[in-house]
């Protein structure tokens, strides 16, 4: 599959509020302007997720506006047990007054509402988030602060437009590999994340999304052999004709991929999310076998707003090949693979 690279920089949106340009980038190099936007305010969607993690446990972060309803969300993980809680406070009609920064470059994001707060403070050289929620589960509170250093210089960036609509689109970065350190503390434990074995991903998002989608994303990050390494994967919704969002990430640059499927296996007519799965490519630079630790299901149905939800940790087996050539091996390599179905 042919893809093409931007690689000059210039505004996202046109006078019409139509995609300038379409394809992938290795930086955030389109400008993104709210005000540029031409579809009805309730379909504009902006986000900012953090996930957090080693081999042992994890954190995820989420502040998000989909201008008809806001969520702040907290994610406790652990690998070992395994188990996880979530909780996600939600706010209704926010329309964009939670000014969300036009790049994840500079700008700070923040959540609050009544006992909590989550913040996302964007300081150049490094990215601090800090949360509190008094009642995240059974009435005890979840405290923590995690620092990112050494942001990589490339990272997968993608434009997507929609068949059905021109003034439809999604601006989508995902940066992988960022060194992290911090603590986390629920219920008497310390979780705590050093930068030599633990890592954050972002996964930054502003756009227009159709009512109904579905999307497969996967992503880990990690060190083989001493050296950074880590991966995006994904396909499922809007025109990817363009480019995919597959990348391979080592030493601090991008490798593009073309297409991947994720084989999710099936048991009486249903995905069975925690048997193990198997990931192919086109072109065969990314074969890869996941054996499952815990799915963080999630399943909410308002007739006309619904979300169905599985991302599932794990750990992935198999060879990735870089542009140059060069085999990656790597064995029970911790991320995730999720499948999501969204009426909203």
């Amino acid at each position: 599959m042919k893809q093409h690279e931007i690689t000059e920089r210039h505004p996202l949106l046109d006078e019409k509020g139509h995609l300038i340009e379409t394809g992938y980038a290795k930086s955030l190099i389109l400008d993104y302007d709210r005000k540029m936007i031409k579809a009805p305010a309730l379909r504009i969607k902006e986000w900012d997720y953090y996930l957090i993690y080693n081999k042992d446990f994890a954190v995820a972060l989420t502040i998000d506006d989909n201008s008809y309803m806001a969520l702040d969300s907290i994610s406790l993980i652990d690998f070992r047990i395994p188990w996880e809680h979530t909780n996600s406070p939600m706010k209704f009609m926010t329309l964009g007054n939670r000014n969300f920064p036009s790049s994840s470059v500079e700008g700070d994001v923040k959540g609050e509402g009544k006992g909590y707060r989550i913040e996302f403070l964007n300081q150049g050289d490094k990215r601090v988030l800090n949360f509190h929620m008094e009642n995240f589960m059974d009435g005890k509170a979840i405290d923590g602060s995690i620092t990112l250093h050494c942001e990589p210089a490339e990272s997968m960036v993608i434009v997507t437009p929609y068949k059905e609509s021109k003034v439809h689109f999604y601006y989508n970065q995902k940066i992988n590999c960022i060194p992290a350190e911090g603590k986390v503390s629920f219920d008497g434990k310390d979780y705590v994340f050093e930068k030599d074995n633990s890592f954050g991903t972002l996964d930054w998002g502003r756009g227009v999304w159709t009512y109904k989608n579905t999307w497969y994303w996967g992503s880990a990050s990690g060190k083989v052999d001493g050296h950074l390494f880590g991966f995006n994967i994904g396909y499922g919704f809007g025109d990817t004709s363009a480019a995919s969002e597959n990348m391979l990430f080592y030493n601090n640059r991008a490798h593009k991929l073309s297409q991947i499927t994720f084989n999710i296996p099936m048991k009486d007519g249903k995905e069975d999310y925690l048997s193990d799965w198997t990931f192919t490519s086109d072109d065969g630079r990314f074969e890869m076998n996941f054996k499952p630790v815990l799915d963080r299901a999630s399943n909410t149905d308002f007739v006309i707003l619904g979300s169905d939800q599985h991302q599932v940790f794990g750990r992935f087996t198999g060879t990735c090949i870089l542009d140059d050539g060069t085999k990656i091996k790597i064995k029970d390599f911790m991320g995730f693979a999720e499948k999501v179905s969204n009426k909203w």
